[in-house]
Order: C-alpha cells, then structure tokens, then sequence
C-alpha cells in the first residue's frame, strides 16, 4: 500500500466515523427529547432551550447549542426522573459518581455498563485475559459502577470474579483528616484481603485495580517472597489520573518484571468513569516511550480536548487543553460536560479512527483542590 493510500483510507475511515457519529446523535436526541421517550429530566430541560432539540440538531456540532451538562444536576433525588420513559419498568441501577463528600451524584443504569464492558471485552488479547479465567477485582466497591462493570465483564469472558471490600469517601476522609497512620492501615487492609483471595486456589489470571493499589500489591507480595508474575496474573486492566509514563515504565520494569512479551503480564490503562463508560489506550511501549493515549468509545461517548478559555474550541492536535466529555446512550444524554481534567489532543489511528487524549492529570486550575485517594 502506498503512503498516498493508507492516507486515503485513513480520511475515509475518519469521515465514516464522523458520518455515524452525526447520525447517532441525531438518533440519541430525538430518543431523549421526545414525549414518548424520553426522560422527566430533558422533557422538562428543554422548556428552558432557546432551540427546538428535535429540529435543530442535526448533527454532532448541534450539540454545541445546548448549554454545558452540571454534574450537580445528579446531586439528590428523586433519581427516576433520569429515566427515559422508553425505558420505564426495566431493572435500573443507581450508581453514585464523583464526589467523596456532600450528598452523592447519582447515575442511572439499565444496560450501559454491560455494553460498555463487552465493547471492552473486543480490545482485550485472549493470550494474556483468557477466556474462562477468574478476575480479582480490586477497587472500589459498594455503590460504584466498577465493581459490577468488573464483574460484568468477567462473567462475559466466562471467568468468576472475586472482590474486596474497599471505601474511596473513608480514604479520602482520612487524607483530609491527615490521619496518615489510618490511611496506611486501610490500605494495607485492602491489600491483605486482594492477597487472601490471591493464595486461596482460586487460580486467578486477570484483576482490575488502580495504579497505587498495583503498587502495594506488588510490596505486599513481595514481603511473603512472591511477585504478580509469580502468583499466576497474566492481564491487568488498570485506570486513574496517576496512569503517567513514568509510572508506566516503572510498573513494567520493577513490579510486573518486564515487557509482556518477557514477563508473561500484559496491562492495560484506561480512562473513564461513570458518565462516559470506558476510554481505551493505545498500546504502550518502551519505544514510543510509554505514552498513553486514550480514545472514548464512539459513537456512544466522546472526548475533546478543549481550549481552557473557550469549550467550544478543540486545540490543535499535540497541543493542550481541558478534557470535555459527551454520552450519547438510550440511557443517559451528556451535550458536553467539563471534566476535572486536562490533557494533550491526540490525532485519530487506524483502530479508533476519531480524536483521542494524552498525558491526563487533574485540571491546573483546581489541581491543589482535588484529592487523590486510591484512584
């Protein structure tokens, strides 16, 4: 192939990506902005739009009329007026997101976290998650999305998952209250119970966690004379801010004892939360000097990497910016919403052929109000 056609196939796999893209959303808004179907909240929303969202909005860009998304509308209750009526009388989760203080934000869930999990569940490689195996999933639990979603998809690999029990608002509580001491033994709780489960026979190959909780599992393993490598985990699906290069390489090369080619351990980051689903990373590799970039899930969610003075204005690519985020599922409609992060805009690739997002870290401007726990 040459280089004149590998670009071309590369603009028209952008520009059908583009083309579903629009006619998703189209589809997405008239779902929600219709008196048959869609939700108490967006029936009632669209009284206060000074345009009709199910004539005017006929593409992607379209979005752009409505206002910015405000996480505390998911502030309180009651928590069904975010059910589309189209949906109404299917089981419904609620999974709280974001915030470790104050009355929680509150997301409903039908089928979301299933369909984000198994699209998911494609980017894998069978040789280092295999099919049938066991998940220890280590992370938050109780009413957080990842522990179902975690378990959800390695039930859909035809695996059982374990989980531990583990509280982010009491960590974060601990941080605030500088009660250091508490917070190391929490930990070390969260690890005792990830390595019980580890040597009990369970033959467990693939885990989820977090960066930090990684980390400590990895000394805490080490100290009864064993390693990641040699407890039996060949895929680790990781995620959080702390996801950086540098991290990366030292994860490879200190506790994971190598390339995955070497070592027989694959990991995996991602970027995502309960709003938007699952962003996927390109691979990472020494050569390209373990960058990490992320692509959301199109066309059900989308990320852009915005001008910090003015969030209708994508940065040129390489060039930083605020993370801005969209959902556009049957179940739950974003028009752009404002994370609490930053990033570089990362050019389109064969296969995720739209924008995607490097070198994530919490937003400059409220940087030093933000608490990192075990994420």
């Amino acid at each position: 192939m040459t280089v004149e056609s590998a670009g071309q196939n590369n603009a028209d796999s952008e520009a059908a990506a583009r083309a579903a893209l629009d006619a998703h959303t189209v589809e997405t808004v008239q779902w929600h902005f219709h008196e048959s179907t869609g939700s108490p909240f967006w029936l009632e929303k669209k009284r206060d739009l000074k345009f009709d969202p199910l004539t005017e909005v006929k593409s992607f860009e379209d979005l752009k009329k409505f206002p910015l998304f405000e996480d505390d509308w998911l502030r309180g209750g009651p928590v069904r007026r975010w059910v589309p009526k189209g949906l109404d009388g299917r089981p419904t989760y609620v999974f709280e997101t974001g915030g470790t203080t104050g009355v929680p934000k509150s997301r409903v869930v039908i089928d979301d976290f299933r369909t984000d999990y198994e699209l998911f569940s494609d980017t894998l490689p069978d040789e280092y998650f295999p099919k049938g195996g066991n998940w220890l999933m280590l992370g938050p639990s109780g009413p957080r999305r990842l522990r179902l979603a975690v378990e959800h998809l390695c039930q859909h690999r035809g695996g059982i998952s374990f989980c531990i029990d583990l509280d982010p608002r009491w960590v974060v509580k601990l941080i605030k209250k500088g009660w250091m001491e508490h917070l190391e033994e929490y930990k070390k709780h969260c690890i005792d119970q990830a390595i019980t489960i580890l040597t009990a026979g369970h033959d467990i190959k693939c885990m989820f966690t977090t960066p930090k909780l990684l980390e400590s599992l990895a000394y805490g393993l080490a100290e009864q004379g064993t390693s990641i490598q040699e407890i039996g985990i060949t895929g680790i699906f990781s995620g959080g801010t702390e996801f950086t290069p540098q991290w990366t390489r030292f994860c490879v090369e200190e506790l994971l004892g190598g390339p995955a080619e070497e070592s027989g351990v694959y990991m995996t980051p991602t970027y995502g939360n309960t709003l938007m689903g699952l962003a996927c990373s390109k691979p990472i590799t020494a050569e390209d000097d373990y960058k990490i970039a992320y692509y959301a899930p199109q066309p059900r969610a989308v990320v852009e990497v915005v001008d910090f003075d003015d969030h209708h204005q994508v940065v040129p690519y390489q060039a930083t910016g605020r993370v801005k985020l969209y959902t556009l599922t049957k179940e739950f409609f974003v028009p752009g919403f404002l994370e609490r992060d930053e990033g570089e805009r990362e050019a389109p690739f064969a296969k995720y052929p739209w924008d995607g997002v490097s070198g994530v870290r919490p937003y400059h401007a409220i940087a030093s109000q933000t608490t990192v726990g075990v994420y």
